[in-house]
């Protein structure tokens, strides 16, 4: 007698299209099966202490899950632990859901994977003062080979806000003021971390759309105040730029307001503008509570249900962290028709969808084994070593003070930061998370779930302090001192300055390492909620600088600070400053080759550094009628100018511009000019130099930025090397939205300044575009190619 064949599901057939899997799949489908893919689950709320629990997933899973959170970033599981028990969720999903439907999972990895064990990179700004796309896409390269190594699928990343207010905490996170910028270094990101083949890449998210980094006074949370040709010009064309040129793949709300509407309930951004003007078609998720926010906080909605049904209907795909109203109360507007089944299953099939080209279905588990060989690596090490000392920022060199000589006989080294491995990282490493998630068990102002047996990793990541870089990098023959001065970065005692500034009185120079500390608790001073009203360095540090410069002797301020910091008073005083972001963990290291010269600074500045907090918002790229007080030009205290001027930086060696060329005077829609120059070592030491190329419209029948950077190219040189930059400047690069918000070229005379920063012009020209006024909205050009000879 022949045996009867099992005959298993077309959607388990991998030979089938992915359009006939989702379909067959989405027909076999509950409304509450529907439902459970777009909600999520903390790993903490499935374990016992640090274990799998089969009970709490049966209760938590019972008709599938969409996606699992943070298996290594909110728990204290090594990478094997972390694959092992993402294994283990699969598992239990695959044989104990009627479907069988893995989970993607998703971490956070702003400044690396954030995770026990996982390479600590710069954090954010420091990464954009690189100005490198090439070495984003090597750091991406190796988060995404971590992530996947322990079973995540889904980055909680880039941050693509562009922020011009350095009051806010989440400076840090972001790419810094100028949307060239960000969306240059933005999208190379996403091309390091995604892939053509998805069994193998992770999903980057950009977020937070939209205008999130100019919220109302540098707050948090607050209403963004941008007017609709701006909102597009500035702040949507990072977003454009990543999901047309690198293929971002998942986009994340802010939580903020844009005239009186929440992002989270915005259909006209989540879908009008996302979906069916650019025609994104990757998955949108909220962030973390942003649907309960809908009616607990922002009060659009009445109720969970209410709030689930605004959100779905705005373009929200995947509530996260936890499922909350994307749960029985977003089944209830269903099944009484209040939301419509065809946009249930709209929303289901695209997450299903990324299942299926995840290979989720066909493989949802990995080696447990293999997952330590690929964690904090000598070359990833390396890597990490070679982004900090590229992004770190010498503001001031007066005297040629730096670099040190070696064989210095005496170095004080003074400050809070000076002797600590925590603040050298940024608000989304590991230890800062960690500690947010217990401040929350305590106070548990978002109503999380209570994590078990979780506790702050001293040893989260092999790392040394500045001091002891310093210490590691002179012989025997130097003599190092060390006094904090002030014990933290709050510190109101100045009862340790004595012994800071005897410290620095017998020593032939003083490095005092000082800033801010990063995180969302409430001991720091920078990062997410973390919003100043003033930008000064906090507690006494000012005081305790003053009394070391008062010693005479030679002092070099240090500043590791994840936003850019008022200090005029050190800008007229000290006589080299370096500022060295949230280096990460080879940034002591990093430190200590620029200030003793095995590497000579070559970042700039992301952002403009304000002379003080009332300058707030100054940038570069201001209107005509920007940037100063009607005919009197300054504020009555102080200059309209800021500080450090975006794109700023020095080196321990000059460069000389020259030999402007550009290929023709005139130039129509969908044409190009290349503008070469060349640039020259004319120093003693090998250093790299950032070519900046700026344009300014001459007249326009709206208003424009006094000039917008359009291309750079970081250039390596030896003493007394050139090389030809040549940068191929599409004309419809130069497009704006004119009075009718048409995306339009139009004819007229450009400027060209090329230069060092945005101050620092060295070269300019000029060409006219000729031709009739045209509409390039559906020929769009994001970035300037640049060639090196």
């Amino acid at each position: 007698m022949t045996q009867p064949t099992y005959q298993q599901p077309l959607y388990k057939d991998p030979a089938r299209s992915t359009d006939e899997r989702v379909s067959d799949l989405l027909a076999e489908m509950t409304v509450a099966e529907k439902v459970g893919q777009l909600g999520s689950a903390w790993v903490f709320e499935l374990l016992d202490g640090l274990t799998f629990s089969e009970p709490k997933a049966g209760r938590l899973m019972a008709h599938g899950i969409g996606q699992i959170t943070r298996i290594g970033g909110a728990s204290n599981l090594r990478p094997a632990d972390s694959a092992r028990l993402a294994n283990a969720i699969q598992k239990w999903l695959v044989d104990n859901t009627r479907l069988g439907i893995p989970a993607m999972v998703h971490e956070e990895c702003c400044s690396g994977y954030m995770a026990l064990s996982a390479t600590c990179f710069p954090q954010a700004i420091g990464v954009a003062s690189t100005w490198n796309p090439e070495i984003v896409e090597q750091m991406t390269a190796v988060i995404k080979t971590q992530m996947r190594a322990v079973g995540a699928h889904h980055a909680l990343a880039p941050v693509l806000d562009v922020t011009r207010d350095p009051r806010w905490g989440r400076v840090e996170e972001t790419l810094g003021e100028d949307p060239y910028l960000v969306a240059r270094m933005g999208s190379a990101y996403v091309q390091g971390l995604q892939s053509d083949d998805w069994r193998e890449g992770i999903m980057a998210t950009g977020k937070h759309f939209v205008g999130y980094g100019m919220g109302e006074g540098g707050m948090n949370w607050a209403p963004a105040h941008i007017a609709p040709r701006e909102l597009r010009e500035v702040y949507l064309h990072p977003f454009e730029a990543a999901i047309k040129t690198a293929g971002l793949a998942t986009i994340m709300n802010g939580y903020h307001e844009l005239d009186g509407v929440p992002c989270g309930a915005n259909r006209g951004l989540l879908t009008g503008i996302l979906r069916e003007e650019w025609g994104f078609d990757g998955l949108v998720v909220s962030d973390y509570f942003a649907v309960d926010q809908l009616a607990a906080y922002h009060r659009v909605a009445t109720s969970k249900e209410d709030a689930a049904r605004t959100a779905i209907e705005a373009g929200i795909d995947i509530e996260l962290p936890s499922t909350d109203c994307y749960s029985d109360a977003l089944v209830h507007e269903v099944e009484r028709g209040a939301v419509d089944m065809a946009l249930l299953d709209e929303v289901v099939s695209r997450v299903l969808r990324v299942k299926f080209e995840l290979g989720l279905f066909e493989n949802p588990y990995v080696a447990v084994e293999d997952a330590p060989q690929v964690f904090d690596t000598a070359d990833q090490r390396a890597l990490a070593r070679a982004i900090a000392r590229e992004s770190i920022v010498l503001l001031k060199n007066e005297g040629d003070l730096l670099p040190l000589d070696k064989k210095i006989p005496s170095v004080a080294v003074i400050g809070p930061n000076a002797d600590t491995v925590r603040n050298m990282v940024g608000d989304y490493a590991y230890p800062a998370h960690i500690e947010s998630l217990l401040e929350a068990d305590n106070d548990n102002p978002l109503g999380l779930p209570r994590p078990d047996r979780l506790e702050v990793v001293a040893d989260f990541v092999s790392m040394i302090s500045v001091l002891d870089g310093i210490r590691a990098r002179l012989g025997p023959e130097t003599q190092v001192r060390y006094a904090a001065g002030v014990e933290t970065v709050l510190g109101e005692s100045t009862e340790g300055f004595a012994e800071a500034v005897e410290a620095a009185r017998q020593s032939d120079v003083a490095i005092l390492v000082v800033g801010e500390k990063s995180g969302l608790t409430d001991d720091c001073t920078c990062g997410e909620a973390r919003d100043r009203a003033e930008l000064g360095l906090p507690g006494v540090q000012q005081q305790l600088v003053e009394a070391v410069v008062e010693t005479g002797t030679p002092v070099v301020v240090v500043l590791v600070s994840g936003r850019p910091q008022s200090i005029p008073w050190i800008a007229a005083h000290v006589p080299a400053i370096l500022h060295a972001w949230l280096p990460g963990e080879e940034g002591a290291n990093a430190i200590a080759d620029v200030l003793f010269g095995d590497y000579n600074p070559g970042a700039k500045l992301p952002i403009s550094m304000p002379r003080d907090a009332g300058q707030v918002p100054v940038f570069y790229s201001h209107k005509l009628s920007g940037g100063r007080s009607h005919w009197k030009g300054d504020y009555v205290e102080l200059s309209t100018k800021p500080l450090y001027e975006f794109g700023f930086g020095l080196s321990y060696t000059h460069f000389e511009y020259g030999d402007l060329n550009l290929s023709a005077v005139e130039a129509g829609a969908g044409e190009s000019v290349e503008i070469s120059l060349t640039v020259r070592n004319t120093g003693e030491r090998a250093g790299d130099e950032i070519v900046q190329l700026y344009v300014r419209d001459a007249a326009s029948t709206v208003t424009r930025p006094v000039k917008e950077l359009r291309g750079f190219k970081r250039v390596h040189l030896a003493p007394g090397e050139s090389k030809t930059v040549t940068f191929t400047l599409a004309v419809n690069q130069l497009a704006f939205y004119n009075m009718d918000m048409d995306y339009v070229v139009e004819p007229g005379t450009i400027e060209v300044m090329v230069g060092s920063s945005s101050d620092d012009i060295r070269l300019t020209g000029s060409f006219e575009i000729t031709g009739d006024v045209t509409d390039v909205s559906e020929d769009k050009v994001y970035f300037s190619e640049v060639a090196l000879s």
